[in-house]
């Protein structure tokens, strides 16, 4: 398993795979798979060995994504080994995929922003965060898309924003998938929010991040913008919710607003159109409510005869 597991790492490489992926696909070759699997050859592991894996990630607290994912790195080394003739078929075709539990449909927004943005510090990171904030909030960009923005994506003539790159776990690359390359609308706040940050900032060339750290210039550490966020989420009295619920704060009023939810998708670069329907909730119907009042309307009551 190991030695298929660097065989496949190296040949997803050459294939120009994202670093993060490559990283993501040793961790379940080293952490899971070659721990249970051991030094047993790729041929003597069949359907009920792969079951047994399975039981063994949930009796371990293990979440079904996880169980999901590492299972789905197992599929990919049998398939490469196939190929390379040291099995027939692939044992992982003939499993069935555990069921993830039903999760809770209501997405977590911030409805209090102006307070969030209130409570930001005057200092040099906060003049970077607060717009920072905003610009999650009135675009939708992920954090690493965000992190990731240089001042040359800022199309101002055009009242856009294009997303062409992202900064994910210290490395530059495109963003999440093809769609997630996209352009954006830079409404007249966020644009001046802008302005005022490259008016004031060192870092204003073309090629210099929108949100870079006041003083070096290099995108600012994750942690500390998590922890800082945290923080001003609790000096506003607003409850705490995560970064990425900015990204769903403005999926819910984008969809409150009446925007349909293809164009939706690609504002958010949402790979898959089901993704973008968990916002379908928040998409008003003025017509749906009378519907039900004349489907449920009491009858007239009939004015007797006069003699």
């Amino acid at each position: 398993m190991a030695e298929a597991g660097q065989l496949l790492i190296e040949r997803l490489e050459t294939k120009g795979r994202r670093r993060t992926t490559l990283e993501t696909y040793a961790s379940h070759i080293r952490v899971h798979l070659v721990p249970f699997f051991g030094s047993q050859r790729l041929d003597r592991i069949g359907r009920r060995e792969i079951e047994a894996f399975s039981r063994h990630m949930a009796r371990s607290g293990r979440s079904t994504k996880t169980t999901l994912n590492a299972t789905g790195v197992l599929h990919s080394i049998f398939e490469l080994a196939r190929r390379e003739g040291w099995v027939v078929a692939n044992p992982c075709t003939l499993v069935d995929k555990p069921q993830a539990p039903p999760t809770d449909a209501d997405i977590r927004f911030l409805e209090e922003i102006e307070a969030l943005l209130r409570a930001v510090p005057d200092d040099d990171l906060g003049r970077a965060e607060r717009p920072m904030y905003l610009a999650a909030a009135m675009t939708g960009m992920r954090q690493g898309e965000l992190l990731g923005l240089r001042w040359r994506d800022v199309d101002w003539s055009a009242r856009r924003v294009r997303v062409r790159r992202a900064y994910v776990r210290g490395e530059f690359g495109p963003p999440k998938s093809r769609r997630s390359s996209r352009s954006v609308p830079l409404a007249d706040r966020l644009a001046g929010e802008l302005d005022l940050l490259h008016q004031e900032t060192l870092w204003r060339a073309d090629d210099d991040l929108v949100f870079a750290h006041p003083h070096t210039g290099k995108p600012i550490d994750r942690s500390k913008l998590l922890k800082r966020f945290k923080a001003a989420l609790s000096s506003g009295g607003v409850r705490e919710v995560r970064f990425h619920d900015l990204r769903h704060t403005f999926g819910t009023r984008m969809a409150a607003q009446g925007v349909p939810m293809r164009t939706l998708q690609e504002m958010l670069g949402h790979r898959d159109f089901k993704t973008t329907l968990i916002y379908a909730d928040y998409t008003p119907n003025a017509h749906e409510a009378e519907w039900v009042e004349a489907a449920f309307a009491l009858p007239t009551p009939v004015e007797p005869l006069t003699p």
